[in-house]
């Protein structure tokens, strides 16, 4: 039988899920995996909606999992890093946008393309290598791989930098690539 939301990792979690394509968002316990040896735990400040949260909560891609907890343009403070963590320290402002982890072994991944992996796992309605789900940003905390994690700059203000998680991404990342070509 499978595991609820609730059993599948120790770390208790509170966020607001959909149950079904119908759009609604209630209030949700659930549980996150712990840290691993090169993960960051962040205490979630603020989280952007993005459009494609929207079509992601109502289906209109076909693919969505429920329950789920959207939001990937995630904003917080640093409250636990694990032994391997070399950037990031408890106190910091962090952010994560649309994936918290890949295989870090394939052609994309060694170039920094991480985007481009086939194993990249999105921050919600994707699937860990253990084979737990992903919840997202609206919820009160989340752990990542400290890979997919950047620091937040101070002099940005939290609430209006979030949706740069996303946005910001899209527009930085093929300018990368191009650039590096």
């Amino acid at each position: 039988m499978a595991k609820s939301p609730q059993e599948e990792h120790p770390q208790k979690a509170f966020g607001w899920a959909a149950r079904d394509s119908a759009g609604i968002l209630s209030p949700f316990n659930f549980s996150r995996r712990n840290t691993g040896p090169k993960d960051v735990s962040i205490k979630i400040m603020y989280c952007g909606v993005c459009h494609s949260d929207i079509h992601f909560v109502r289906n209109e891609w076909g693919f969505s999992e429920y329950p789920m907890v959207p939001g990937h343009e995630i904003v917080g403070i640093v409250t636990e890093v694990s032994s391997e963590v070399k950037k990031m320290t408890v106190g910091d402002k962090a952010a994560i946008g649309c994936m918290v982890g890949g295989c870090d072994k394939c052609d994309d991944c060694t170039k920094g393309l991480e985007s481009y992996c086939r194993d990249t796992i999105l921050t919600y309605n994707y699937i860990y290598h253990d084979g737990t789900r992903t919840y997202g940003g609206y919820s009160d905390w989340i752990v990542a791989e400290e890979h997919y994690v950047v620091k937040f700059p101070d002099t940005l203000p939290m609430d209006s930098g979030a949706p740069l998680l996303c946005a910001g991404n899209h527009c930085v990342q093929p300018l990368e690539v191009l650039w590096t070509q």
